[in-house]
């Protein structure tokens, strides 16, 4: 394939148009969302990881006497509710007294901001002047229990990394600021557990203080696997709304793709084929020759090979470039060192 081609047949790939920016800024949104969202869980899985790799090794993921995230505090009995409260109001003064916090101390300016959008993308505002009104019991309203609180500061970040690009600083901001208050809930939640535990328990139960770390990460791994199970059905719902907004290709761009699909490298074409063979399960991708007829194909399988194609083609442009400045500088030593031997054996000769 001819670099230039390759080239040629990208840009012929047309980039989404303004009607469609909307929609595709959207969607990202959303993917952002939940990709920030994978990651908190991300460091949960890891946690429950280290502590089973630590009690295959026989040390139960700690040293012994050493201070745990899923430890009991032994030296100290639960005070209840309100000291759970207490500690979890300190968290979150740690978290609101770092230099990133400023952002999400108050409710988002929306008018003076001109985000004009801002409710139509996020349906529950938060924010931390909010939720320590709560917690004091102003405004008539307050919490229930520890957990109430936990969630509206999670959504407290969740919210500004729904609304703004990964790339932006304050999403950079929430992100960081919600894996440090994650942190922190993990170890307050063995307590919050036994709390719970404690009244679930008939008054005639004898009950006791401690609870084991087997039980707190197992419940962990539990909450864990729901949280991931509802970002699937995130995901599928996303998937569902995009195919449903897939506008027909026309004629024009469906010739273009087909030309993209020529100019790919053979790694390329083998992929493009498995992404049409994931809605076609009868498409045969091994034989020697293979007919892609695009009128037969779904609109979901044609963008997702447009922007496939899209995007290879751009990388074997850029490589194609890259090489031939590589080759070029090659080209230019070997002059170089060709000039020196004959200016060397041009004074040899004179002599």
């Amino acid at each position: 394939m001819v670099p230039e081609d390759g080239a040629r047949a990208a840009a012929a790939m047309d980039s989404p148009t303004a009607a469609e920016a909307p929609q595709v800024e959207s969607f990202q949104r959303q993917v952002d969302d939940i990709a920030s969202k994978t990651d908190v869980l991300e460091k949960r899985v890891n946690e429950v990881v280290r502590f089973y790799d630590g009690k295959k090794h026989g040390s139960g993921g700690r040293k012994a006497g050493g201070s745990s995230r899923y430890a009991m505090n032994g030296a100290r009995d639960c005070k209840g509710t309100p000291d759970l409260t207490r500690q979890l109001g300190g968290i979150i003064r740690q978290i609101t007294s770092h230099e990133w916090a400023e952002p999400f101390l108050q409710p988002v300016d929306v008018v003076g901001l001109q985000l004009d959008d801002y409710h139509k993308i996020i349906t529950k505002p938060m924010d931390f002047s909010t939720i320590q009104n709560k917690m004091e019991g102003k405004d008539g309203t307050k919490y229930n229990s520890v957990r109430e609180i936990y969630s509206d500061v999670r959504l407290v970040f969740d919210n500004a990394m729904t609304y703004n690009d990964e790339n932006h600083d304050v999403h950079i901001m929430a992100k960081l600021l919600l894996e440090k208050f994650e942190d922190k809930w993990l170890q307050l939640l063995p307590k919050v557990e036994n709390e719970e535990r404690k009244k679930e328990e008939p008054n005639d139960v004898p009950t006791t203080n401690n609870t084991t770390p087997e039980a707190t990460v197992g419940k962990l791994a539990k909450d864990t696997d729901d949280e991931l199970n509802e970002l699937y059905k995130q995901l599928d719902e996303l998937r569902r709304m995009v195919v449903q907004r897939c506008r027909k290709m026309t004629t024009d761009e469906k010739r273009k793709l087909g030309a993209g699909l020529c100019h790919l490298s053979p790694e390329d074409l083998s992929k493009a084929l498995e992404l049409v063979a994931q809605d076609n399960p009868s498409f045969q991708t091994s034989a020697e020759e293979v007919e892609l007829d695009m009128d037969a194909q779904s609109e979901t399988t044609l963008w997702r090979l447009k922007y496939f194609v899209r995007e290879a083609l751009e990388r074997q442009a850029s490589v194609a470039v890259a090489s031939g400045k590589a080759d070029e500088s090659a080209k230019r030593k070997r002059d170089d060192i060709y000039n020196a031997l004959a200016k060397a054996a041009s004074k040899r000769v004179k002599k």
